[in-house]
């Protein structure tokens, strides 16, 4: 078995865990009851495109159900009698995030993992203004799963999923592949899931199937079909810029520009997009620093069976699929990268790929900003790519990613400017996640409530 399939293999197996055989999914904890009409007033709405941002002040938004309903200066937006008034006097509203590479627990019992483990997951992203998610690993129920958020049966971030994984275990041969694609058609998954391990020939079989069947494929870039290929075949989204170093042979020594400039051009030729998750592969690649990693706070609100197998994979780095002695390098040119895309006009969506490696949900949306901001991606053009350009992907779908009339209603209330400061999105006083509003106070309690549900002492961290 080659590195990168033990990789995904083992972070697989930490993160879920799940049962051979699916059990009944536990009962869906009800959405609190809230009045179905809000008014926020006197908020500063935060706009952004991909180069720059701006604040309209003195702005009023009024939410009905799930959508946005009127935008304007709050001296001509008059609000009904039955509206829950929201006062924004001195901050921000902007639309809420997208997790473009994020994972969702199977709907099913756990085994060695809380079976309130889902219910956490699902709070722990809406908690931190990820109000959708595009899962990327499909499992038994998941469909189910959607159906119940969108119903309010369960609090959640509104979801779009890959169904299970093509890759070289699920897939024998390119009738297989075939095969696969019409079945979860069929089933309802909004996406395909590309993983390592297929073959040319089935790569191309899945990709042939998908477009006459108008499904995206998205993911990973295997080693037999490359980058060059895989954007030929229309692949929707290259996610943690899988595939580019190894197209110029760069992962052990430093890319030049005119390959980066290659790439770019490359990837605009065929209209892909990038999921980065710059913040996860520099944990992968040996590139964070280990210390760090093992004092973020937020690694408390994960199971202690996961984070014991994340110290773990600290103990082992040579399990990484990239050698580990070029971290260095292959960060810088991830790095490099990134910002020649983004500055050559590829379009960029957000992603961290959580839960994985000391990226909790949620959380790690901070953790991915400050990342891509460290490679000069301005901070609009950050909120651009988890908001506007996320919904711009799926806009055959749904309305969402701006604080607009008829968008949906996501939203996140911020005490501090996040066209100004990066670590803005850590200051919410709520989030509004499809017309659901959480203040700070009740999303303090969950949080809370999480952490105390077995997420202590772990013998692996210096709590000095």
């Amino acid at each position: 078995m080659n590195t990168i399939v033990r990789f995904m293999t083992l972070v697989t197996l930490l993160i879920f865990l799940a049962a051979c055989e699916p059990a009944q999914p536990p009962a869906p904890e009800a959405a609190p009851q809230t009045p179905n009409a809000f008014a926020f007033i006197n908020v500063a709405v935060v706009s952004v495109t991909r180069d720059s941002g701006q604040l309209t002040e003195g702005q009023t938004v009024l939410v009905e159900d799930d959508r946005i309903v009127a935008v304007g200066a709050t001296s001509d937006v008059a609000i009904p009698e039955n509206y829950l008034h929201i006062d924004g006097t001195g901050q921000f509203l902007m639309a809420g995030l997208t997790e473009m590479h994020g994972h969702v627990p199977p709907a099913t019992s756990f085994g060695q993992l809380p079976e309130r483990y889902l219910d956490d997951v699902l709070f722990m992203y809406v908690a931190n203004g990820v109000t959708t998610v595009r899962g990327m690993l499909g499992y038994p129920h998941q469909l189910q799963l959607k159906s119940d958020i969108a119903e309010r049966k369960r609090v959640g971030p509104t979801l779009y999923l890959a169904g299970p994984s093509f890759n070289g275990n699920s897939i024998e041969s390119p009738e297989k592949a075939t095969q696969r694609v019409i079945e979860q058609r069929d089933e309802g998954w909004d996406l395909l899931k590309v993983h390592p391990g297929l073959t040319l020939s089935e790569y191309q079989a899945m990709a042939k199937t998908a477009r006459d069947a108008n499904m995206d494929f998205a993911g990973h870039v295997p080693k037999d079909v490359g980058l060059e290929v895989a954007l030929t075949e229309g692949q929707r989204t290259i996610d943690h810029l899988d595939g580019y170093l190894e197209a110029i042979d760069a992962l052990n020594r430093p890319a030049s520009k005119y390959e980066l400039d290659y790439l770019v051009d490359l990837t605009l030729r065929h209209g892909a997009a990038v999921v980065p998750t710059q913040a996860l592969w520099a944990t992968i690649i040996g590139a964070s620093d280990i210390e760090q990693l093992r004092q973020y706070d937020e690694i408390d609100y994960v199971p202690e069976t996961v984070r014991a197998g994340w110290f773990n994979y600290l103990e082992e780095p040579s399990l990484g699929y990239f050698n580990a002695e070029a971290a260095a390098i292959q960060h810088d040119n991830r790095q490099r990268l990134i910002k020649a895309l983004f500055d050559g006009g590829v379009p960029m969506i957000f992603g961290t790929d959580a839960p994985q490696l000391f990226s909790v949900p949620g959380f790690s949306a901070l953790r991915e900003i400050a990342v891509l901001h460290d490679a000069g991606i301005p901070l609009a053009g950050i909120i651009h790519s988890a908001t506007v350009a996320a919904g711009e992907y799926f806009d055959d779908k749904d309305l969402f990613g701006r604080v607009a009339e008829g968008h949906r209603a996501d939203l996140v209330l911020l005490q501090q400017n996040p066209l100004e400061n990066p670590s803005a999105l850590a200051e919410r006083s709520g989030v509004m996640v499809a017309g659901q509003w959480f203040d700070r106070a009740t999303i303090d309690s969950r949080l809370e409530a999480i952490r105390n549900a077995g997420m202590r002492n772990s013998p692996n961290r210096n709590t000095e």
